[in-house]
């Protein structure tokens, strides 16, 4: 079996791969400068400015690449985004930049399932990269970060869902931040 990928696939790593080169890398030791002044400063949390400047710098069409084509994102599928997440994973700062770290299934689950109150509260901000929001899935006993280990269930009572399960706390603050 024969695999290439389609032209606009190639078009969007070359695209990720230049702005790569002209606004990551170009970044990453001031980050790092500002990431251990903060940390010194007993605000390990705080965002940082070249990480906003770089995320600011975000060319057009490269921003939520997950998503489909819409108000949402860029146009890409699973299949299509892959390919720029080897460059991606090239720079600790390149997800936040693109929007495309790990959070981005908090993003689809909403985009597919939440309902218009959730979209607009969470998923907007989200997508906008005015917050940030996490996965958590720690529980007594079970191990590992295998999400199918989850022992958590949950289970529609009428117009209601019930949620039944322990979590371990994560033992790091959680940070909303607005910027």
């Amino acid at each position: 079996m024969e695999f290439a990928h389609t032209a606009k696939v190639k078009d969007l790593q070359q695209r990720v791969t230049a702005f790569m080169d002209a606004n990551i890398y170009p970044n990453e030791a001031a980050f790092n400068d500002e990431v251990e002044t903060n940390r010194r400063a007993g605000n390990p949390g705080y965002r940082t400015r070249s990480w906003r400047n770089s995320k600011a710098k975000r060319a057009a069409g490269l921003w939520n690449l997950f998503l489909p084509e819409s108000s949402l994102g860029a146009g890409s599928d699973q299949l299509g985004v892959r390919p720029t997440m080897r460059d991606h994973g090239r720079s600790h700062i390149a997800p936040e930049a693109f929007n495309c770290s790990a959070r981005y299934r908090n993003m689809e689950v909403l985009a597919r399932y939440g309902t218009p109150a959730h979209q607009e509260r969470w998923l907007k901000t989200l997508l906008a990269g005015e917050i940030r929001s996490a996965f958590a899935m720690t529980e007594p006993a079970v191990a590992s970060s295998d999400a199918t280990n989850i022992s958590a269930s949950i289970v529609r009572e009428g117009d209601e869902y019930v949620i039944n399960g322990r979590k371990w706390y994560l033992g790091a603050p959680i940070h909303v931040a607005r910027f």
